[in-house]
């Protein structure tokens, strides 16, 4: 088999009934055929993944009814093989994405994700902790720079920025991001010491407790009001403080799930409200999907000149099942830092 050669089926992690976490069924080593690249896919051999909250929350709540449905979003890997009408990539290239909610996932030894979605791989990164970036990143980015309207160009730019969980995926990346491209003051929320610190390395100018009261925190270290609140994690229950702690004309972006929400309390103060899922773009073949590649490419560059580094705080080993459940289990604890990452399969 040449280096690029391409076998007809591959392993994978899969599950096909939802299951808890401490069911040894509910993800299972499986063969599966190797997918085959539509006109605007990357076939791409996987080299290392990372877990988000996304991956157990679909285990969950999605049941595949005796199919086996293959979980897993960012992967970082080789090109092995390019549809017909690709122009971004070429074989033997390393990448790095987030893929599609609506495809099959990236816990298999191939997956065939559109061009449009992928980015570079970081040079300066090992192929896990490129796999760290790419979801949150994309939630970061477009939560700051496209849904709260800030410029990824004004370093001067003054005012507060409220992050939750910022020790979480996506809050060290918020936290990165704004510390490196804008010039707000970064307040970020954790509640351990071991979070605090993480929290700090990422960017964090100040702290406060999501366990006490935020309000009374905010006004010690931004007495004139925060600006943007990007809200990772507990949105309800935060809103009416958010309300309270924002300056007039403020904004909120949130990206936790929520069927409803009490926002008649951002009414009085004209505070706007958004939602941020990265997945918008792919699942609904948006014009401007190619957007996501763009942003993937800007983040390696940042990476590579050492304005923003990699989030993977733990690696678990090869992937496979029994390692997967540990990393969902780490999601379910709500207690992770960072992200945790699996480095392939064993040769």
């Amino acid at each position: 088999m040449s280096e690029n050669a391409v076998p007809p089926t591959m392993r994978a992690v899969a599950y096909r009934t939802s299951l808890p976490v401490d069911d040894p069924d509910c993800l299972q080593d499986v063969e599966l055929p190797v997918p085959q690249p539509g006109p605007r896919d990357l076939l791409v051999r996987v080299e290392a993944v990372a877990v988000n909250p996304v991956d157990y929350k679909v285990r969950q709540n999605v049941d595949p009814a005796g199919e086996w449905k293959v979980l897993g979003w960012d992967a970082a890997g080789t090109v092995v093989a390019v549809g017909a009408e690709v122009e971004l990539f070429r074989v033997g290239d390393e990448v790095s994405y987030a893929g599609a909610i609506d495809r099959p996932g990236t816990n298999a030894e191939y997956h065939a994700v559109d061009e449009r979605i992928v980015g570079p791989k970081p040079a300066s990164l090992s192929f896990a902790g490129a796999a760290a970036l790419p979801l949150t990143s994309l939630t970061a980015w477009e939560g700051l720079f496209e849904r709260l309207g800030l410029s990824a160009a004004a370093p001067d730019r003054p005012g507060a920025l409220l992050v939750t969980a910022a020790a979480g995926g996506v809050g060290s990346v918020v936290a990165q991001l704004a510390r490196a491209l804008t010039g707000l003051t970064v307040i970020g929320t954790a509640s351990r010491p071991e979070s605090a610190e993480f929290a700090r390395r990422m960017g964090v100018h100040h702290l406060v407790d999501h366990h006490r009261p935020l309000v009374p925190q905010l006004a010690d270290v931004a007495p004139d009001g925060v600006d943007f609140v990007f809200s990772t994690a507990a949105t309800d229950r935060n809103l009416p403080a958010y309300a309270e702690a924002l300056k007039p004309f403020g904004a909120i972006v949130a990206v936790d799930d929520h069927d409803a929400l009490p926002v008649g309390v951002l009414k009085p103060k004209s505070i706007a409200f958004h939602w941020e899922f990265m997945f918008t773009r792919a699942l609904y073949r948006t014009p401007d999907q190619d957007r996501q590649h763009r942003i993937l490419a800007r983040v390696a560059r940042l990476v590579d000149d050492g304005a923003l580094t990699t989030t993977a705080t733990r690696d678990l080993g090869p992937l496979d099942a029994a390692n997967l459940r540990e990393a969902h289990r780490l999601q379910e604890s709500g207690s992770a830092i960072g992200k945790t990452t699996l480095t392939g399969f064993r040769r």
